[in-house]
């Protein structure tokens, strides 16, 4: 009996999580489909601002403006957030005449709001509205208003913030990303501020890991191979890079090739007798992980980095896998 109550209510949690699912996944179609000129108009007010977007809220709006911050910032749109309870005691002197403002409210009518719009007002300073209602104070006082569409809360009484906050949130996301694609905002510029967690790991460039200058081992092509086998042996990276007469890399000596070339007569022959010609390489500004493939796919533990055909560094499997490279 306790088994088949246990499962009636289970039952009832997951209809009750897809209907707050489906609710939410229904206001966002329709705010896609209703997303028209405002929406341009504000990226508009954004892109040509030469300062910051200030974003300000009040209890859940608040928190749904916090991320929207994050979000920008993250992708290279300088942005803050301001408490309207604070901004009324002092903390309006964050706000700059060259910022603009995105101020969200389901309802339009949030009392805190009133003073940072009265300022925007004054000031002249660009005012983005982000609520439920066209006709409210915060709509008719904006210069873009971008309203969500009327949508039932996700809640059975109709009253927590539930669908009007992810609404919200996703409007913002879409803001950040048409802004990002505005820019031409790349995944270096992503890196950058992004440069801890796995994030940072997988945008890592080769440039940032390879060893450079004295450090990598090269050696001409007419030189005999007990100096070849010197540098290998001083460096330690199990290869040698053999250059032209204009320093160009024009082949690799591995210890696979000293195998593959043992005599009694290796120490005399000439480093472009044993070297392998054309070798794979790897360029500076590459994403560490694609020259970490490379050297999976080759079998190999080293791979030159190369600039128009000239070595500038040398980097190893174990640097890849030390820095968390996947």
């Amino acid at each position: 009996m306790a088994q088949s109550k246990t499962k009636t209510i289970a039952s009832s949690d997951i209809e009750s999580a897809r209907r707050v699912l489906k609710t939410e996944s229904q206001a966002l179609d329709a705010l896609a489909a209703s997303l028209d000129g405002p929406f341009t108009d504000a990226l508009d007010l954004i892109d040509t601002a030469t300062g910051r977007v200030v974003v300000t809220g009040m209890g859940k709006s608040g928190h749904v403006g916090n991320k929207i911050v994050a979000t920008l910032a993250s992708t290279g749109q300088p942005a803050f957030f301001v408490h309207p309870g604070e901004a009324s005691h002092g903390d309006l002197g964050m706000v700059q005449l060259d910022d603009v403002v995105i101020a969200l409210s389901n309802s339009g009518e949030t009392s805190e709001l009133s003073d940072i719009i009265a300022f925007t007002r004054r000031h002249r300073i660009g005012l983005i509205a982000i609520t439920g209602r066209a006709g409210s104070t915060l709509a008719e006082a904006a210069d873009v208003a971008l309203v969500i569409p009327d949508s039932p809360e996700a809640c059975p009484m109709g009253l927590a913030p539930t669908t009007s906050t992810t609404v919200m949130l996703a409007l913002g996301d879409a803001l950040a990303v048409c802004l990002l694609e505005r820019k031409g905002f790349t995944a270096q510029d992503f890196q950058n501020f992004h440069p801890g967690g796995k994030l940072g790991q997988r945008l890592l460039k080769v440039a940032d890991l390879m060893h450079a200058g004295d450090q990598v081992p090269l050696i001409g092509q007419n030189a005999p191979m007990s100096e070849a086998l010197i540098v290998m042996t001083q460096k330690s990276f199990g290869a040698v890079g053999v250059l032209d007469g204009d320093g160009t890399l024009v082949g690799v000596i591995t210890d696979g090739d000293l195998r593959r070339h043992m005599s009694k007569d290796l120490i005399d022959r000439r480093a472009g007798d044993v070297m392998t010609k054309g070798c794979v390489s790897a360029r500076p500004s590459q994403i560490a992980s694609e020259a970490l493939a490379i050297m999976n796919e080759r079998k190999i533990t080293s791979l030159f980095c190369v600039e128009e055909g000239k070595p500038v560094g040398i980097v190893h499997i174990h640097d890849c896998l030390r820095a968390g490279v996947a």
